[in-house]
C-alpha cells in the first residue's frame, strides 16, 4: 500500500476531508520527491475522496515528476500568491472542506492564518502523530538503504582511523572523512562532521577545530551521511597512542553500558527500559552525573526523529524501528567518551547497522 493510500484511509477513518502535508522530510516520505524550498511553498495536499496534488516552486516542477510523483504538480512563481494557487487547486476539486489535518510542529503562523483566512470555517486539526507512526516503522527496502547509510558511516570511521596522527588538527581530519565520502558518492551528511580531540571531547556537542592531536588523547567521531533520503548516524573514540588508566576505564564502562542496552533490545521492551538499563552501568561505576543526555533517538529520513529514548518515554519497541543507542560519559577537562551505533528492530532482537568495531581502537602512527 503506498504511504497516500495509507494516508488516505487514514483521513477517511477520522473523518477529515484533506492533509496538508508541508515537512520537506514527510513530503519525501509520501511523495518520492526531495527539496530544500527555503522560503517557498512545498506541500502535498492529500485527500479522503479526491485525486492528491503536489505543490512546489514552478522551475521544480520537472524535478518532482523525475522523482516518481505521478499525481497532479501544480507549480507557483516568486511573483505569485503560493497560498491562494493552493487554495484554488483545492477548491477545483469540489469538495466542501470542513476539517483539514496539518503538522502543527511544521506549519508556520503565517500560512496557519493563511489557511484560515483562505478556507474560511474550516476546523485544523493535528497530523503530526499520525506521520510519525507511518515513518516510525521501516519497510525492508528502507531497511536496506539504512543498511547501504550505515555502511558508508562505518567507511568515514575507516577513514578516520587511517587519518589520524600527531600534531594534525580536528578540521584537517574531518576534511579527509568528507572527501574519502565523496569520493563514493556522498553529497550530504547527516549533520555537521564532528571531529573533537582529548578534553575537548568531553562536550557532547563540541565543535571541530583547530586543535592538534596529540598522543595518548581519545579522539571522537560522530557523523553520518544521508543516502537515498536516508540518514546514518555513528559514534566511535578511538586512541591516538596508549591512553591512560582513566581513559581506558571510562570507555570500558561506555561499551559495557551501550551493550547492556544493545542485548535488551526486541519487540514489547520500552524506550525507558533501554535507557535505564544503559544509565545504571554508568551510574553504578561512579559516573552518573557525567552521562547527561537521553540513550538515543529515532533514525531515518531525518537523523533525530521520533521516537525519543529517553527515561521517561514508556513506548514500546516494534519490528521495523530503527533508533540509535549512544551513551557517553563526558568529564569535564579530563575525558569524554561516547558509542553509537544504529539499530533495528527484528521480530525477536536487533540487527545493529553500523559495523565498525566497538572495542578501543589504539592507533599508533
Amino acid at each position: 500500500m503506498t504511504k497516500i493510500k495509507q494516508l488516505q484511509n487514514y483521513l477517511k477513518e477520522q473523518s477529515i476531508d484533506a492533509a496538508f502535508i508541508t515537512d520537506p522530510f514527510n513530503v519525501f516520505y509520501v511523495s518520492g520527491f526531495q527539496s530544500n524550498p527555503h522560503e517557498r511553498l512545498l506541500g502535498v495536499m492529500v485527500f479522503a475522496e479526491a485525486e492528491p496534488f503536489l505543490i512546489c516552486p514552478k522551475m521544480e516542477m520537472p524535478d518532482a515528476k523525475n522523482a516518481g510523483w505521478a499525481g497532479e504538480i501544480v507549480g507557483h512563481e516568486d511573483t505569485q500568491n503560493s497560498m491562494e494557487i493552493l487554495h484554488n487547486t483545492a477548491q477545483s476539486r469540489g469538495i466542501d472542506l470542513k476539517t483539514m489535518a496539518i503538522e502543527k510542529a511544521h506549519m508556520t503562523v503565517d500560512r496557519y492564518d493563511a489557511i484560515l483566512s483562505l478556507f474560511g470555517s474550516l476546523t485544523i486539526v493535528q497530523l503530526d502523530e499520525q506521520l510519525n507512526a507511518m515513518r516510525v516503522i521501516k519497510d525492508e527496502a528502507e531497511l536496506q538503504i539504512l543498511r547501504e547509510a550505515a555502511a558508508l558511516a562505518d567507511y568515514a570511521i575507516e577513514v578516520a582511523a587511517k587519518t589520524i596522527k600527531e600534531g594534525i588538527t580536528e578540521i584537517e581530519v574531518m576534511t579527509e572523512i568528507e572527501l574519502a565520502l565523496k569520493k563514493r558518492g556522498v553529497t550530504h551528511m547527516s549533520f555537521d562532521t564532528t571531529v573533537l580531540a582529548g578534553d575537548k571531547a568531553a562536550s557532547p556537542h563540541g565543535k571541530t577545530g583547530e586543535r592538534k592531536l596529540q598522543n595518548g588523547d581519545l579522539v571522537l567521531f560522530d557523523l553520518g551521511v544521508v543516502h537515498k533520503g536516508y540518514c546514518s548516524d555513528i559514534t566511535r573514540t578511538l586512541a591516538l597512542g596508549e591512553p591512560g588508566k582513566e581513559q581506558k576505564a571510562v570507555y570500558d564502562i561506555v561499551l559495557k553500558a551501550e551493550t547492556a542496552a544493545l542485548e535488551a533490545v526486541k519487540p514489547g521492551v520500552t524506550a525507558a527500559e533501554l535507557d535505564q538499563i544503559s544509565r545504571k552501568v554508568i551510574t553504578d561505576a561512579g559516573y552518573g552525573e557525567y552521562f547527561t543526555h537521553r540513550l538515543g533517538h529515532g533514525l531515518g529520513i531525518s537523523v533525530h526523529e521520533f521516537p525519543s529514548i529517553h527515561g521517561a518515554n514508556p513506548m514500546t519497541m516494534e519490528k521495523g524501528m530503527v533508533f540509535t543507542l549512544e551513551p557517553g560519559i563526558y568529564v569535564p577537562g579530563k575525558v569524554g567518551v561516547r558509542i553509537e551505533d544504529d539499530v533495528a528492530v527484528t521480530e525477536d532482537g536487533y540487527e545493529v547497522l553500523t559495523k565498525f568495531p566497538k572495542e578501543l581502537q589504539i592507533i599508533t602512527n
